[in-house]
């Protein structure tokens, strides 16, 4: 199972930096970011942000995680990975999702918020038809390309690793369509092992080898020798972030507890199909230090042995 370290979203930018360099020291195999334009509260663009770690580390992989893609024009989310891929020599990993769980950023973007699953499918497309190489023609509803190409492309060939966030039908489906991987949030291990599943069925019908498709998981997680109050902690921060109670899904849904119990829930996910997990740390920035030092000297070597 690979690692990798979610950067907080109201970490401040000052220190994404410092945090990527000790994230590599700590032994996480990937550095995550995500975004939104506008959100309930602090967040950054993860492109952006990765391209800073990137100058600053050598080994980690540096995952988005993920990109609002259908509030960016194709071409430009295109030329976005390919420059960061090339900047951090081969090391990008991009996550893609619909977004819409804060409206008034599509808004703001002048993109109508229903059309946001539409406009993602289109945009694997074009992705995927630039990161080949060579003049490319396209007509979609979105986009239009007559015979250009994409220049430089992307380290890796045929382009980084796409993972499809989400959890819903729709999701399932684009990860067997177009994707790499499939990395749902708020799941169990169940329900990660039936849609990693379907995804992979989907894959298969649309002439794919159903290998093609890893799967991944995104988890809300805190970690504390003192298993209450990281539980207390995890919910809290969830709570706010989404703007909703969790309370009665806490135990489903977020990965809390002791590092023994955390590295039993996460083997969990990983018996269901899951390759690869990102920690997401659910606690106050103060405590951040302490909560990802606790993850990587005791969960970080049970995972490893397991």
């Amino acid at each position: 199972m690979r690692v990798g370290l979610m950067v907080p979203p109201q970490l401040d930018p000052r220190q994404v930096v410092p945090t990527a360099v000790r994230a590599e020291a700590q032994g996480f195999d990937l550095l995550a970011c995500g975004e939104h334009v506008f959100f309930h509260g602090p967040v950054s663009n993860a492109f952006v942000t990765l391209a800073a770690a990137a100058g600053a580390t050598r080994r980690i992989r540096l995952m988005t995680a993920l990109t609002v893609l259908p509030i960016y024009p194709a071409a430009l989310a295109a030329k976005m990975v390919a420059t960061l891929d090339g900047v951090s020599d081969g090391r990008v990993e991009i996550g893609i999702g619909v977004g819409g769980e804060h409206p008034p950023e599509f808004d703001a973007c002048g993109v109508p918020v229903r059309e946001r699953g539409r406009r993602t499918d289109e945009a694997l497309g074009v992705l995927t038809a630039l990161f080949a190489g060579g003049p490319v023609r396209f007509a979609g509803r979105w986009t239009t390309l007559e015979g250009q190409a994409l220049d430089p492309l992307p380290v890796q060939q045929p382009g980084p690793p796409i993972w499809v966030g989400g959890r819903r039908e729709a999701s399932i489906r684009r990860a067997g369509r177009h994707g790499d991987g499939w990395l749902p949030y708020l799941v169990t291990p169940d329900q990660l092992r039936d849609g990693l599943a379907a995804a992979r069925e989907v894959a298969e019908e649309a002439g794919r080898s159903p290998t093609a498709v890893a799967g991944g998981v995104f988890c809300w997680a805190a970690v504390d020798h003192d298993g209450d109050r990281a539980r207390r902690t995890v919910l809290e921060v969830v709570n706010g972030l989404y703007r909703q109670d969790l309370s009665d899904r806490a135990d489903r849904y977020l990965v809390a507890g002791t590092p023994e119990e955390v590295a039993s829930r996460l083997g969990e996910y990983a018996d269901a199909g899951a390759e690869t997990v990102v920690f997401a740390p659910a606690c106050p920035s103060d405590d951040l230090a302490r909560v990802v030092e606790t993850f990587a000297d005791h969960v970080l070597p049970r995972l490893r042995r397991a």
